[in-house]
């Protein structure tokens, strides 16, 4: 006989979810928002303003397969800029949904059913973005397949032994497991607004989406295995894929990026963006939909204890960073630390200290970690901050390598700001889009939460 779901007592910090609900209310405050819900003004205007902002990267990207990539700040010695810089930042974004979905669930962690599906999407929409700017960078983007293991003759391509192209293949499965995930887990809840909606073209729409779902046992069995081999597949990949980006750097013998700390270093930071970035949309989707009921402050609390975690590991790699610096006895590298603190870029090196390792430290008091208000402003620091390092970590290593001689400074140009806040614009686009047409919930999961709820052995609870 099933029995109710419990949950340890070690993890709760208020309840999973309001007692009050019940099976069919749960469906109908998620459900209806795609399904009942008017259009407000308010979303109308954020998904314009949004599209908008987007029209930067087509601008911006129409006129450099026009010009080519000297319309950007990259010069020499800089030959890595924004496109580089964005791409990691995106890259990191994307891994709290992964984390939230596939870690989490292994470890049986009930806090994560309110907040995985929307970190999901945010993880796919944040990917997409990331892999627009190499493919910019190589200033030849018709020719990307050239990336691709192709048979070749001459062989030309691709070259195997290139961190860059490693980055294709982490970054393409990291993107294809996540979005299988995504969809796989969209199936109950599409069958659940394929049988209520009102309308023939929501039936029909949601019923092709739903894969033919029944709810029948044999489809629970299915979906529960698919559900655990893909985080068993995705698991791992929270930590190669931020670990393959760090190798575009660590490979290198420039000064700054020459560090074992890097793969570590890099996957802390990119779960503490990630995460950070969940608590910056999270919480205003919270307040204008009025789901305080559901994302209770117990996930805020979480999300903050694993932002703060995760702060400690970044502030420790700092540390480590310039400990190795002065310790390593290279002229080169004590030179690159002494750089950052005090040379034309380290105004930036101070307010990543500032946004990164100073900021989070409030976060120690369950007060402020239970304040929608504080923790939203402090989110969005961090993504400063997280932003800021990459900027630091590319282009003080650059600006001044080895050779005085060969020194020089980068300031990026218009053309850099509108691609970087065009995929900005894509990217909320997208996630204005996402919590209009589809459940940014998860269903049937939240159900399985409720007091006096009957599962059929979950897994996904």
């Amino acid at each position: 006989m099933a029995q109710p779901v419990e949950l340890p007592d070690s993890i709760h910090v208020g309840p999973v979810i309001d007692p009050g609900h019940s099976l069919a209310s749960v469906s109908d405050k998620v459900g209806g928002i795609v399904l009942k819900r008017r259009i407000t003004l308010g979303w109308v205007f954020g998904l314009l303003l949004s599209f908008a902002i987007l029209q930067n990267l087509m601008a911006g990207a129409t006129w450099l397969l026009i010009k080519g990539v000297g319309i950007w700040g990259i010069n020499i010695p800089v030959g890595w800029g924004f496109a580089i810089v964005n791409f990691v930042w995106w890259i990191g974004i994307g891994h709290a949904g992964t984390l939230i979905s596939a870690i989490l669930l292994l470890l049986n962690q009930s806090w994560r059913n309110a907040i995985n599906r929307f970190a999901e999407a945010m993880t796919l929409f944040a990917v997409m973005c990331a892999g627009m700017f190499p493919v910019l960078h190589t200033g030849r983007p018709w020719l990307a397949f050239w990336l691709l293991p192709i048979p070749n003759t001459m062989a030309l391509w691709p070259q195997m032994r290139s961190p860059l192209l490693w980055d294709v293949f982490a970054v393409s499965t990291y993107l294809t497991i996540s979005a299988v995930f995504w969809f796989v887990g969209l199936l109950p809840d599409l069958a659940t607004l394929r049988d209520s909606s009102k309308t023939r073209t929501g039936q029909v729409i949601y019923g092709l989406l739903s894969m033919g779902w029944r709810n029948s046992a044999r489809h629970w069995q299915r979906y529960e295995k698919a559900s655990l081999l893909l985080a068993g597949l995705a698991t791992p990949l929270v930590v190669s894929v931020h670990t393959v980006v760090s190798f575009d750097f660590a490979v290198s013998l420039i000064p700054g990026w020459h560090t074992t700390i890097f793969p570590p270093y890099f996957v802390a930071g990119a779960i503490y963006s990630g995460f950070a970035m969940v608590l910056t949309l999270m919480i205003p989707v919270r307040k204008f939909y009025g789901l305080d009921d559901i994302i209770t402050l117990r996930h805020l609390n979480n999300m903050a204890k694993v932002t703060l975690a995760t702060a400690l590991i970044v502030g420790y790699g700092y540390t480590l960073e310039a400990f190795f610096g002065y310790f390593s006895a290279d002229t080169y590298e004590r030179f690159m630390i002494w750089n950052r603190m005090t040379g034309p870029y380290a105004i930036f090196y101070w307010c990543l200290i500032l946004c990164n390792i100073v900021t989070p430290q409030f976060l120690w008091s369950k007060k402020i970690r239970t304040s929608p208000g504080i923790l939203w402003i402090i989110s969005i620091i961090v993504n400063i901050g997280m932003w800021l390092e990459r900027f630091v970590i590319v282009v003080t290593s650059l600006h001044r390598d080895f050779l005085p001689s060969s020194w020089g400074m980068y300031w990026p140009t218009i053309w850099d700001w509108a691609i970087y806040t065009g995929t900005i614009g894509l990217f909320m686009t997208l996630i204005f889009l996402f919590v209009r047409v589809l459940p940014m919930i998860t269903i049937f999961e939240l159900r399985m939460l409720l007091p006096g709820a009957e599962v059929k052995e979950p897994v996904a609870h």
